[in-house]
């Protein structure tokens, strides 16, 4: 064997690691910048998330600011490019980074979506210092092919980006009006505190769900715990996949959806980015939170429905349940008010009941109609009281002789269980003045594949006067979004609700 002598095995060494570090540098420096994932909605009420893109080459942002002198002549700019690429599959929109509010944003009249970025938190995100950067983003992979201005330079990396040619992420300096991050600013020199303002924000907006065998994958119940998965948190409350189920704040009023104030959203959200620093404290208020008992929170009830016991295997995906409840009333019964104590809210999901005639099941009158008034009780969703108090005056008729189906929808999650969930009857002893019903109004439609967009309507024609309590969107799996109005006699139009993106 030939003899080396350990200078020269050195050398090849020193020679082999300079390689490996110089074709290292090459890869990293043949790389896109990364984003998260974020979402917003827009003056008009439209939900955007960047991830929702991918069927697109391209999302391009513009931050705006409409004090800036020269913001009208880069927006015009700025559209003209995105008429020049939207058919290369390329999308444009702009950022309100200052968080103007919706009837200022609309009052503008731009030529493109404004993206409305309450509390600057995405603006933060992206890192975008001035008004009239433009970044542009590759929706799939999340990662930034340009940052810069809105000049030639943005035009020749759109082209290269159609091409399917940019390797590395474009960055062109910009001048421009500095965006004022003046919370966020005031949160570095002195990082919230996690006992008396983080963990309140958290009892009061996750520990419905996020709690030892509740229906959360995984319970905040203590500092530590709520470490472990702020990384996790922060990206969910950027995309708007928590809370679930948000609505449009500007459309209809209502105080039982959920949403977490952008107040709120920025304490939480630069605590995380602080590092989540623990503080002091004696008592850690996560750990000292008590979980709510199941109880009868409006007193032992007038009569108790016993839901059937059923065994939820540990995997698998489960159809509906369906059962009726024979009940043993011989004269009619007002329901003022209803509580559902799930058995084990771990699996439950949802959980529908309404008052049906002797020879119906579920579904009563709307086999045969797409648009019919029916006796609903009420329904469980996870993650709250589930007490239903409706309005003075106002009740559901049990006619005598008519009985409860049921409608159960299980979730499996590893452990086998068994759920007999419980429903509380509160009664009037006097008959109500108004009798509240649920109006189903919906269509049977055919889905076309390799369509993201099909928008469809239903309608209800009202021929008495009615009060509307509380609206209901059902969508599950394949729907996206929906919106209620109301068109009254002479005409004029009123938006109820909005739910911009169904989860």
């Amino acid at each position: 064997m030939k003899e080396v002598s350990r200078h020269t095995l050195l050398s090849h060494l020193l020679l082999l690691s300079g390689l490996a570090a110089t074709l290292c540098t090459a890869s990293a420096n043949a790389a896109l910048d990364r984003v998260g994932d974020f979402a917003l909605l827009d003056d008009s009420g439209e939900f955007h998330q960047l991830s929702r893109y991918r069927h697109r080459k391209a999302l391009a942002l513009m931050a705006y600011d409409a004090s800036c002198a020269d913001m009208d002549s880069k927006v015009t700019s700025y559209a003209e490019l995105g008429k020049r690429f939207e058919e290369q599959g390329i999308d444009f929109v702009l950022l309100d980074s200052l968080d103007l509010g919706r009837s200022a944003a609309q009052s503008l009249d731009l030529p493109l979506p404004l993206l409305e970025d309450d509390g600057q938190l995405v603006s933060e995100t992206l890192g975008i210092a001035h008004a009239g950067e433009v970044l542009v983003m590759n929706p799939e992979r999340l990662s930034v092919y340009y940052r810069g201005d809105s000049s030639e330079s943005l035009a020749v990396a759109l082209t290269e980006v159609v091409a399917g040619t940019l390797a590395d992420t474009v960055s062109v300096s910009i001048q421009g009006c500095d965006i004022d991050y003046s919370v966020k600013n005031q949160h570095m020199k002195s990082p919230p505190d996690y006992a008396t303002e983080v963990a309140p924000i958290v009892i009061n907006n996750c520990l419905d769900c996020h709690v030892q065998g509740g229906v959360g994958p995984f319970a905040i119940d203590s500092y530590i715990m709520l470490l472990g998965w702020s990384p996790m948190i922060r990206e969910v409350l950027l995309n708007k996949r928590m809370p679930p189920m948000q609505i449009d704040p500007y459309v209809g009023h209502t105080d039982s959806a959920r949403g977490v104030s952008k107040q709120d959203l920025q304490t939480l959200i630069h605590w995380i980015d602080a590092g989540a620093p623990q503080g002091e404290f004696e008592l850690d208020p996560l750990e000292e939170h008590a979980v709510k008992a199941s109880r009868w929170v409006l007193g032992e009830p007038d009569y108790i429905v016993q839901g059937p016991a059923h065994a939820i295997p540990s995997t698998g995906v489960l159809d509906y349940y369906y059962n009726n409840v024979d009940l043993p009333f011989t004269e009619d019964k007002w329901v003022r008010a209803v509580q559902y104590r799930a058995g084990d809210t771990s699996v439950l999901h949802h959980l529908i009941t309404f008052v049906t005639g002797p020879e119906e099941d579920f579904w009563g009158t709307e086999r045969d109609s797409t648009s019919t008034s029916r006796r609903f009780v009420a329904g469980y969703i996870p993650g709250k009281d589930n007490v239903y108090e409706y309005p003075d005056g106002v009740g559901v008729l049990i006619p005598a002789g008519q009985r409860l189906s049921m409608q159960f929808h299980y979730v499996t999650n590893g452990q086998s269980t068994v759920d007999q969930t419980e429903l509380g009857l509160y009664f009037s002893d006097e008959p109500l003045q108004q009798e509240q019903r649920v109006q189903a109004v919906g269509t049977r439609f055919v889905l076309p594949p390799d369509t993201p967009e099909f928008p469809m309507s239903a309608s209800h024609l009202f021929d008495e006067d009615v009060v509307i309590t509380g609206l209901r969107a059902r969508m599950n799996f394949r729907g996206k979004k929906m919106r209620f109005e109301v068109e009254s006699p002479d005409g004029a139009i009123q938006n109820l609700l909005s739910v911009p993106a169904y989860n």
